[in-house]
């Protein structure tokens, strides 16, 4: 499922441009961006480099690691939801899972939530089968998942909190809870200093406001669907224990992440994506033991509900195969500068940290002359580079006839630091618009100097 339309139309969206650009750089850059930026995505993108080396496969290279590994994980959900419910319920809580909106939308995002998603899925099925088959081996195998999940993604390590609640309200030896906590406490400890140097980059999720009321909605639904699907557990096959390791996980990472939310803004779904795994083991065996109950009329309607839920869902599978299902568009926003620009002119992205709409199709800005820029990305250590004073930014501006400028769409914020108001500025004071095109989540404004927008 993950391979149907895995090109998105030949679409790519900034956060994955992001990664594109990142893992082209050699090693060296990449560590020396890490000091300044982006640690805690450091490992990715050291895999995805090194995938790129061995195979540069453009867009599908992109994001066939997380299409596998969202196969996998659907594949270890099933093997949880069977182990504690039986074969029928495995493969309905693996379907469940594999065709979640959430699920189908990073499974193809050349990001590294799907590959946490699968180490996640990995541990909870050795956490439910270590209840009857405790192994020295299959706690080192948890404890080492859940530390690559946690250098892939650090907001991973909430998942500890869901298990320790599993592992504590859970009748095991009391030898077993002792492996946990310490296979626990090595996943902590291995993941400090990851925390600790991460939290000199914090100004990088400034961006992130509290939920919105969307999103309080969506949080909503999904915790009445996951009490219903609780209340109906399966009969005679151990309800206590499947409710007591997918409750927890579906509910406490998200709910952690919230709480410390009203510190600082820290939500994001994507960071607990995650927690779908409980969501569907829950809902699978609810519906397994629907679709076995003694009553014709309760399997029928089971059934029809199945049914309805996927043609429900099929408006959304098709929209997640689409440009429009991002935020905006890379390739696009390239194609229409390449289609505006002439040799010669200027360029200027506003606010700056739009320049990463060229950083992976530098070919379509051959020619033009970046304004702004003083060093660029890769050498200067950081995402898009590092731009000039705004005096500086202000006299090459004024130097040029043309300039194409890449900006938010209309109504966005704007950026009051000195750089970004002075192209503002200067734009409005010397310069007319003579066209612009807007495309998704972008607009590409051609400027010329006064009076000179027919010459």
């Amino acid at each position: 499922m993950g391979l149907w339309g895995i090109r998105r139309q030949g679409s790519m969206w900034r956060d994955e441009s992001v990664t594109y650009q990142v893992a082209h750089r050699t090693p060296a850059e990449i560590r020396d961006l890490l000091d300044a930026a982006d640690a805690v995505h450091g490992l990715y993108y050291f895999v995805m480099h090194g995938l790129f080396a061995v195979w540069d496969g453009g867009l599908i290279a992109l994001r066939l690691p997380s299409v596998l590994a969202m196969a996998v994980a659907a594949g270890l959900v099933g093997l949880t939801a069977c182990r504690l419910a039986g074969p029928r319920a495995g493969l309905l809580s693996g379907s469940a899972f594999a065709v979640t909106p959430e699920v189908q939308m990073y499974a193809q995002e050349g990001r590294s939530y799907a590959m946490v998603c699968a180490l996640v899925a990995f541990a909870t099925y050795l956490l439910a089968r270590s209840s009857a088959r405790p192994s020295r081996a299959s706690w080192v195998a948890y404890a080492v998942s859940l530390s690559v999940a946690g250098w892939l993604h650090e907001f991973a390590v909430l998942v500890l909190l869901a298990h320790g609640i599993t592992v504590a309200l859970s009748p095991w030896a009391a030898r077993a809870k002792r492996a946990w906590a310490v296979a626990a406490g090595c996943v902590t400890l291995g993941l400090l200093p990851l925390v600790v140097f991460s939290t000199g980059q914090s100004g990088q999720v400034s961006w992130i406001g509290g939920p919105t009321a969307l999103e309080w909605l969506e949080i909503a639904g999904v915790a009445v669907l996951v009490g219903v699907c609780a209340a109906y557990p399966p009969a005679g096959a151990g309800p206590r224990a499947l409710n007591l390791l997918a409750l927890p996980l579906a509910i406490v990472p998200t709910a952690a992440l919230l709480l410390a939310s009203l510190h600082r803004p820290m939500y994001v779904d994507r960071y607990v994506l995650y927690c779908d795994i409980g969501l569907a083991v829950l809902a699978g065996t609810a519906l397994d033991r629907a679709l076995g109950h003694a009553r014709k009329r309760v399997r029928v309607a089971g059934a029809a509900v199945s049914a309805g839920l996927v043609l429900a869902l099929l408006p959304v599978t098709f929209h997640l195969r689409t440009p429009d299902s991002r935020k905006d568009d890379v390739a696009a926003i390239a194609n229409a500068v390449r289609e505006v620009a002439g040799e010669g002119d200027g360029v200027v992205f506003a606010p700056s940290r739009r320049r990463e709409w060229m950083l992976s199709y530098p070919g379509h800005f051959d020619g033009l002359v970046d304004l702004a820029l003083e060093e660029a990305p890769a050498a200067s250590g950081t995402l898009q580079g590092r731009e000039s004073s705004p005096e500086r930014i202000r006299a090459r501006m004024l130097s040029a006839g043309r300039i194409v400028v890449l900006s938010d769409p209309a109504g966005q914020p704007e950026d009051t630091v000195a750089a970004e108001a002075v192209k503002r500025e200067t734009l409005r004071r010397h310069f007319d618009a003579c066209s612009r095109a807007r495309v998704k989540g972008a607009q590409v404004t051609l400027y010329a100097r006064r009076g000179a927008c027919g010459r």
